[in-house]
């Protein structure tokens, strides 16, 4: 038995309970279908959102799930296992439920993958870490190492330096040579030593980063290490239902205009889903523009349709 709303949300993080958010107290009829993995949930805080500066992700949902749940909002912990698009689109969930909507948001983010460095996936969220933005101040003045993965790492690096001024940019699987002049001297003035030599682990003691070991044994004291995660989109609904994706350094992530409105009518992105760079305050602010916009391409249409009787 197939169900009718006006709008299934695809994904429960910022950009998702933003969207709903929206269209729930624009009294939409409204599904978000939320599959539990939010990306930052290794971290114990997020940190640049302004009235919520310090709170842990997790509250940050579950507050947002009380929120979208007063306005007639269903939240339900599934996953979409099928889709497809006539005048509307059908969305089919791993429980067996099959629901029909007008519009269908996509906020699903995306997923980072870490170097395969021993003690490196246990640590992040915590010493390890990705973005200063959301880590450097928490982190500050210590000893602090940046893992090259790619030469744009040297970027990375000379970032940090505005949060410890003892940054060491260890160039593990990077040639000394894939630098470049202007990468060096930006290195030497900014004060950060260029280590070269693959990492072979990270030390803890006492349940916090002490070290890097290289492979040639040698240890280096730190007590914060910057990786730049391979960033993998979650676009699979989006190519499945046809929207044109366009190709960036950081994955591929649909063309949308300002709204979020992908060259698919009636589908949106927002969030991760849309591009690289949303963090939770950017991703909120996506969804939000999203869900006011769908609320008014579903009354004009409405108005129209009437119009034309």
């Amino acid at each position: 038995m197939t169900e009718n709303v006006e709008v299934v949300v695809v994904g429960g993080g910022a950009a998702g309970l933003s969207a709903a958010l929206v269209l729930g107290r624009a009294r939409r009829r409204t599904l978000v279908v939320d599959a539990g993995e939010p990306r930052n949930a290794p971290s114990a805080h997020m940190q640049g959102y302004l009235s919520r500066d310090g709170m842990s992700p997790a509250e940050f949902l579950a507050v947002g799930r009380e929120e979208i749940a007063r306005y007639g909002v269903e939240l339900v912990r599934d996953r979409v296992v099928e889709a497809a698009r006539d005048e509307d689109f059908t969305v089919v969930l791993a429980s067996g439920r099959t629901v029909r909507a007008r519009q269908l948001v996509v906020a699903t983010g995306l997923k980072d993958e870490l170097p395969p460095v021993p003690g490196l996936a246990g640590r992040f969220g915590r010493d390890v870490v990705h973005c200063p933005y959301c880590h450097g101040w928490e982190v500050r003045d210590r000893p602090t190492g940046v893992l090259a993965t790619s030469p744009l790492s040297v970027h990375q690096a000379l970032m940090v330096t505005q949060w410890s001024k003892d940054v060491r940019l260890f160039l593990h699987q990077v040639s000394e040579s894939e630098l470049t002049d202007e990468d060096l001297r930006r290195l030497a003035v900014a004060g950060v030593a260029v280590v070269p030599g693959e990492v072979a682990e990270l030390v803890v003691a006492e349940d916090r980063l002490t070290g890097i070991r290289l492979a040639d044994r040698t240890v280096h004291d730190r007590e914060v290490l910057y990786v730049a995660p391979r960033a993998v989109p979650q676009n699979e609904l989006l190519v499945r239902l046809g929207a044109e994706m366009r190709e960036t350094p950081f994955g591929s992530y649909p063309v949308i205009d300002e709204r979020g409105l992908t060259t698919v009518p009636g589908l949106w992105a927002a969030g991760n889903a849309s591009g690289f760079a949303e963090q939770v305050v950017n991703a909120a602010g996506r969804g939000y523009r999203a869900g006011a916009a769908i609320n008014g391409e579903l009354l004009f249409a409405d108005l129209d349709a009437a119009v034309r009787v």
